[in-house]
């Protein structure tokens, strides 16, 4: 995979992953040209083979014989990024917070998106809303019939997806206290520290950015929910869009030897709903079954299995395993009080 500046990426503003990726690229000071649209409608024009799963951005990178590769999945093309572009890290030097990063930014990603899809699909407001930005933040010109078929279309292909993030009547209580308990810990974070592991923006930084930037600046009910608890963090995704100004130095990374109290509440709420519906999905899939339910926090948790969410534990795993010995303990002694040990021993 040949990478070389400008980046070129098919994305859409409600779109976190597009967000995510375009605010990372605008920090790095990486040019880059993003095509506002439909992946597939570009993809197909242009006669290039689609990625599987397409998603919000496709990237467009080149392959040795100077083809044009689509690609998609965020975490990994950062790294790749990163080893391209080295200047203004997102990825931490040290080997323990560069673990607690990763497992941060894959928490954002995976749970973070619950979030985001929950309140855009569950309400009807919330749905109106999408259905009719979405294909105009593509397409401002449509006329009001195309507006009318592409709004229906997108919003019947997203609320037969719901299923992908466990958004149901039963897990809707526990998704909505748990996006109140988050943005109450970052109300308290965003106190002493402007990003998650410091004075800087770390990978895990824009993946919480990428699906607040939706539920902050999109979808109408989560906005509501974060103005009346979390001010802060409301100023911090409008400051987070844009850190091409900031100079980031080594020294902004917190220490590893103990966590901030705020963080250690944030790792403390991911063992208590990411991490258990990671094993029961990982669990079902193991056993072949289609779909599986589980108890958390007293609540009734129940989605189809999602094989995509095995590969990101096993990538979880994969990174601790890369760490000495040493290193292994103190991200275990790290994480001890928040049950986020239980993804990786």
């Amino acid at each position: 995979m040949i990478i070389k500046a400008p980046i070129k990426l098919i994305g859409n503003n409600g779109s976190p992953y597009t967000r995510k990726m375009v605010s990372l690229l605008r920090y790095k000071h990486i040019p880059y040209k993003i095509i506002w649209g439909e992946p597939e409608e570009y993809l197909d024009r242009h006669n290039i083979e689609k990625p599987k799963p397409i998603l919000h951005p496709t990237f467009l990178f080149e392959n040795s014989e100077n083809k044009i590769v689509a690609v998609t999945d965020s975490t990994p093309i950062i790294r790749k990024l990163e080893s391209k572009f080295k200047s203004r890290s997102t990825i931490p030097s040290n080997p323990v917070l560069r673990f607690l990063n990763y497992l941060l930014e894959d928490y954002g990603d995976e749970w973070g998106t619950k979030f985001m899809f929950h309140y855009r699909w569950y309400d009807d407001k919330d749905i109106d809303n999408a259905g009719t930005l979405l294909p105009l933040y593509a397409n401002s010109t449509l006329t009001n019939e195309e507006l009318s078929q592409k709004k229906e279309k997108i919003a019947d292909r997203q609320l037969g997806r719901v299923w992908v993030v466990g958004s149901n009547k039963k897990t809707a209580p526990l998704i909505d206290q748990s996006f109140k308990r988050v943005i109450s810990i970052l109300e308290d974070h965003f106190i002493t520290y402007p990003f998650l592991l410091g004075s800087r923006p770390a990978s895990a930084d824009f993946a919480f950015f990428g699906q607040l930037s939706q539920l902050v600046g999109f979808d109408p009910t989560p906005r509501s929910i974060i103005q009346n608890i979390s001010m802060r963090t409301v100023a911090w995704v409008g400051k987070t869009e844009d850190l091409s100004g900031l100079e980031p130095d080594s020294e902004d990374w917190i220490s590893d030897s103990v966590l901030p109290w705020t963080l250690k509440n944030i790792f403390g709420e991911i063992g208590k709903t990411y991490v258990p519906t990671m094993l029961e999905n990982e669990d079902a899939f193991n056993k072949g079954k289609e779909k599986w339910n589980a108890v958390i926090l007293g609540s009734e948790w129940e989605q189809r299995t999602f094989p995509y969410q095995v590969k990101c534990l096993q990538w979880i795993r994969k990174e601790f395993k890369g760490l000495a010995s040493n290193e292994q303990q103190k991200v275990l002694n790290l994480l001890e009080e928040s049950g986020c040990q239980k993804l990786i021993v």
